[in-house]
């Protein structure tokens, strides 16, 4: 996780090299835990909830397509990410790891998958297949009855 100005009211998380969000437009309350944790589920509040609306960045049309398709149920349909993490018990693991997931999906996003190039089997594998099919073929066919031609 970077940090622009760590100790500042106007924090900066870098994404990208193009991408900065400043910590403000994320948004995130703290919530009860469920699972196990003895005592400390029922009394405290560590889980961390985060909300993030996407409308505050301006995204290019591929990369909005790609975040909304990975985020999957966890964008609204308003555009607001939503992340619940509940793995520590302490908030500031929660939150640390909240805001982490957050930056790792938008990275996700911002990477532009490698097309696929088609490409055609080798001659020799052509073959070897064919030689395969034809070896079968041939232990199916002496497996009918046998003729006696006298």
């Amino acid at each position: 996780m970077l940090w622009e100005t760590p100790f500042s009211g106007d924090a900066m998380l870098r994404v990208s090299r193009d991408l900065l969000i400043d910590e403000n437009d994320i948004d995130i309350s703290f919530v009860r835990a469920s699972g196990p944790g003895g005592q400390n589920v029922n009394k405290l509040s560590t889980a961390a909830q985060l909300r993030f609306d996407t409308r505050r960045i301006t995204l290019a049309a591929d990369v909005e397509a790609r975040l909304n398709r990975l985020a999957g149920q966890r964008m609204t349909k308003d555009g607001v990410i939503v992340i619940h993490a509940q793995r520590f018990r302490t908030q500031e693991r929660n939150r640390a790891d909240a805001v982490d997931r957050l930056l790792e999906l938008l990275r996700a996003a911002m990477t532009r998958p490698v097309p696929r190039r088609p490409t055609r089997p080798t001659m020799g594998s052509k073959t070897r297949r064919l030689e395969g099919k034809k070896r079968r073929s041939d232990i199916k066919a002496k497996r009918g009855t046998a003729r006696f031609d006298d």
